[in-house]
């Protein structure tokens, strides 16, 4: 079994620093890569964020949600600790809904160029409703990129137990 080398993890400045610095601005560049060892196979890789939260952009009032992730790595995965503070920068970022899943879904393609990537927001309701943006996203030419359809096309058949709200 391969170890993970210094020279994997020398562009990770956040984890095991003495004092993290939290951003109060939407901060995608906080987000940090490190190298995925297990490249000649497909695995998920998936992050639970149960306490998200974000503001309406038109009455500034807080979203709350949960954030769930599921990625499948090409050549990268993603730093935990830069992935939480990511997500805490949206704490005082205005975008609805729809936009705040696709925005994260959008910089985490950026930084990983995934084989595939689908983001879920469950937020919990205002005004008597929540909305539950899903978006995703298979590489172009690859199988991955059927995989997309298909889990798009069926991802809420049998919805889960909400258990946010």
């Amino acid at each position: 079994m391969a170890g993970r080398d210094e020279c994997s993890l020398q562009d990770v400045t956040l984890l095991g620093s003495e004092k993290t610095n939290y951003a109060f601005e939407y901060a995608p560049e906080v987000l940090e890569s490190i190298d995925n060892l297990h490249t000649n196979r497909d695995y998920f890789v998936k992050f639970n964020c149960p306490e998200f939260t974000s503001l309406c952009p038109k009455t500034n009032q807080p979203d709350f949600a949960t954030i769930y992730f599921s990625y499948i790595p090409d050549k990268k995965l993603v730093e935990s600790k830069s992935l939480k503070l990511y997500l805490f920068s949206f704490r005082n970022h205005g975008d609805f809904h729809e936009d705040v899943v696709n925005i994260i879904m959008n910089d985490l393609i950026e930084l990983l160029d995934p084989r595939y990537i689908e983001v879920w927001g469950k937020f919990t309701p205002r005004g008597g409703l929540s909305i539950d943006p899903y978006a995703n996203y298979g590489k172009p030419g690859t199988k991955y990129e059927e995989m997309a359809y298909q889990r798009l096309l069926y991802h809420d058949l049998y919805p889960e137990t909400i258990d946010n709200r």
